[in-house]
């Protein structure tokens, strides 16, 4: 299976996830990568003395790295010289950096690993429970990071096709719908920046695509703010309070009370009007 090419946005979301490993571990070294052609190519390095890391790279089942990404689950040695049950095919820089302690963590995204983080120590320390949980974490929230990345260039490849100047009809535009209600959803998760700008930007063309010819009457200056919005594409899609509330991780009051100021800021009655008045303004697809 040939791997998808790393880009420079992931590389960036590696070398942020290898540096919260060293500040929430408190452990002095960490270093990952992403898996392509089978082998873990390490891209960041954080607090390593040497340059023994730099571009090492782990054959899957090799090592302690590539057993944690074949099995899918971390990897542990305490005493890595000594370490049975993997091979010790990368000793030249594990060992060579010094490394006593080595923790992998692999990065699992929709059941596939992508990749690896590590952290380490130089001499033999436990991993306890904040230790393994501040490292699952980092390796989740990179998971989940990429995850919204590949949603969002699938979302991209369905919807170039109407940007060729035909019209967006029926089932297509139902899915541009669905497509931005879910975006707008995960977006609420991501801590990326970048990425928070490209869905924004991805979420102005689907709104784009399928919206109406907006009418005079209303007022065009009408903004609504982020979590509106997120209610209000679920609710244009049928969904209740309590179906928006569990997409949204948001108390049902909580839903009740945004939708309430979006109908306000649209001079909307009723949720159905509001979502056909923000459709003509261009607010919603």
């Amino acid at each position: 299976m040939i791997s998808p090419t790393t880009s420079d946005s992931d590389t960036h979301l590696m070398a942020r996830a290898v540096n919260d490993l060293v500040r929430r571990t408190n452990l002095p070294v960490a270093f990952g990568g992403y898996e392509q052609d089978g082998a873990i190519h390490v891209s960041a390095v954080t607090g390593a003395r040497t340059k023994l890391l730099d571009s090492l790279v782990v054959r899957a089942t090799r090592g302690l790295g590539g057993a944690a990404f074949e099995e899918k689950r971390p990897r542990l040695a305490i005493e890595y010289r000594s370490a049975r049950g993997i091979t010790h095919d990368y000793d030249h820089a594990v060992l060579g950096e010094g490394i006593s302690t080595l923790f992998a963590v692999p990065v699992v995204v929709a059941g596939r690993a992508r990749g690896v983080v590590y952290c380490g120590s130089w001499s033999q320390a436990p991993i306890g429970d904040n230790v393994s949980r501040s490292a699952f974490g980092v390796a989740d929230e990179l998971a989940t990071e990429l995850r919204v990345r590949d949603e969002v260039d699938r979302r991209m490849s369905l919807i170039a096709p109407s940007e060729s100047g035909s019209a967006v009809t029926g089932a297509a535009r139902e899915e541009l719908r669905e497509s931005f209600a879910e975006l707008r959803s995960i977006a609420a998760n991501v801590q990326d920046a970048a990425l928070r700008e490209r869905l924004s930007h991805l979420e102005r063309r689907l709104a784009a695509l399928s919206s109406d010819v907006p009418e005079p009457s209303l007022d065009i200056d009408v903004r609504l703010s982020p979590r509106e919005t997120d209610v209000l594409a679920c609710a244009a899609l049928g969904a209740t309070n309590a179906e928006i509330g569990q997409a949204l991780s948001l108390k049902e009051g909580t839903v009740k009370s945004y939708l309430q100021s979006a109908m306000s800021k649209l001079d909307a009655s009723t949720r159905h009007a509001a979502v056909a008045r923000a459709r003509r303004l261009g607010l919603l697809p």
